[in-house]
């Protein structure tokens, strides 16, 4: 049994389906073996300041039924000590003060970089584990594993697409949906693929390289023109918001003056994004002569609190318990992972880009079989249309064109498709 000492739970970063089960698992696990655990409110945001007033003691009494609520019952933010004025130092003593030696971090890649930095200069001083969550999905674990959040997350968002893509049906009209994903896409093309959405969107496809708005805007234009040619009026598409942030320079300067926060990331929540693509669209059409009914919506805020669906509440109870307890046995300076049934840490040091030195991303493997799957059942234009003289023909004819004035315009969008899945080999 660990005698002395405290244990502390804070949460940085954004909100994810699954935090209040982490911080019950942990905390009942840590009252199991006599420790006192306290709950630093507002993740960084005052201990990094010297304050220590916002605390609140957890106990199994208080936590017992956290776990079926989404949100965070000590609070959140994105505080960041690293980059305040004597931060690291001053978190520190936060700690001694509160006689914390046991400290579990909650938080997605961001986070994941203070508790590395911290737990560097504590020099034993305070053990500490990191807990990943983000419903982006991006910190980089195996392929498998997905960070807690992400299942609840998209559960949430194939309903309310499931419903535009009825609603879409019904009123013969075009939805553009934007949802969170600045950096990867795994939620866009989970939300589309999970759901049967027209197509998705993401940063990945792109290659890492800057995209023209030209080509985001041709690919919907072009999707529409296919679907008509179909013979259906309506569609719904799912992008990720981190296609905007993928854009040229140029063309992010069209935007007008893009606001950062105070960590230095671009904000977008001055622009009505779906909005301003569906304009963009409907204005690209209209060059052609084609009209659609275009509905802008965007999905975010309302998937990061939602009630964790049972998947998440016993993945999260695993992640917390193991945090707790490997905290307990002596361990720290590592992010816990559930991986086959099976508790794996990760050392903090392994979790960092050394090109960075921040947290390691993992983004949507465009080659892998999952992503050549939901690319096949997609309706957007293919390299293999222009092989099809009749429906290039078709397309050509609805958007006002010869055949040859089609693809001279719009053939460029398939020269990165990736090529065909083989399931078996054809040597």
């Amino acid at each position: 049994m660990a005698t002395g000492g405290k244990v502390g739970i804070l949460v940085g970063g954004g909100p994810a389906p699954g935090i209040n089960s982490v911080i019950g698992a942990a905390t009942i696990r840590c009252v199991l073996d006599g420790m006192e655990v306290v709950g630093i409110r507002d993740g960084f945001e005052w201990v990094m300041r010297g304050d220590i007033s916002k605390v609140v003691s957890l106990t199994t009494e208080n936590v017992s039924r956290v776990h079926f609520r989404g949100g965070s019952v000590i609070g959140i933010s994105r505080a960041n000590p690293s980059i305040e004025p004597d931060g690291i130092r001053k978190t520190l003593e936060s700690l001694r003060r509160l006689e914390i030696d046991k400290l579990i971090v909650i938080g997605g890649d961001g986070t994941a970089t203070q508790s590395r930095k911290l737990g560097k200069a504590a020099r034993g001083a305070v053990r500490i584990v990191h807990v990943p969550k983000t419903i982006d999905n991006d910190i980089d674990l195996p392929a498998h594993v997905d960070t807690f959040g992400f299942q609840t997350a998209r559960h949430i968002g194939v309903e309310v697409v499931k419903n535009l893509m009825v609603d879409a049906y019904t009123t013969s009209r075009w939805y553009i949906v934007v949802t969170m994903g600045r950096k990867a896409g795994h939620l866009a093309l989970g939300m589309g693929k999970a759901a049967g959405a027209t197509l998705s969107l993401i940063p990945e496809e792109f290659g890492g390289k800057r995209v023209r708005m030209r080509v985001i805007i041709d690919t919907l234009a072009c999707a529409i023109i296919k679907r008509l040619h179909q013979g259906r009026l309506d569609g719904v598409a799912v992008i990720a918001e981190g296609v905007l942030l993928a854009l040229h320079p140029a063309d992010l300067a069209l935007l007008g003056q893009l606001q950062r926060d105070q960590y230095g990331n671009v904000s977008l929540r001055e622009f009505d994004t779906a909005d301003l693509l569906k304009q963009a669209v409907i204005r690209r059409l209209k060059e052609f002569g084609v009209s659609s009914i275009i509905v802008p919506k965007s999905i975010g805020f309302e998937l990061r609190c939602a009630d964790p669906i049972p998947a998440d509440m016993e993945y999260t109870r695993d992640l917390g318990y193991c945090a707790a307890k490997y905290l307990l046995d002596g361990g720290s300076d590592v992010m816990v992972s559930m991986q086959a049934g099976q508790f794996v840490p990760v050392p903090l040091d392994n979790v960092i880009d050394k090109r960075t030195g921040r947290a390691a991303m993992r983004v949507v493997d465009i080659h892998s079989a999952r992503y050549a799957i939901a690319r096949r059942y997609m309706i957007r234009l293919r390299r293999d249309d222009f092989e099809d003289p009749k429906a290039i023909a078709g397309m050509a004819a609805i958007a006002h064109m010869s055949p040859a004035q089609f693809t001279r315009h719009f053939k460029y969008l398939v020269r990165a498709e990736p090529p065909p899945l083989q399931l078996v080999s054809r040597a």
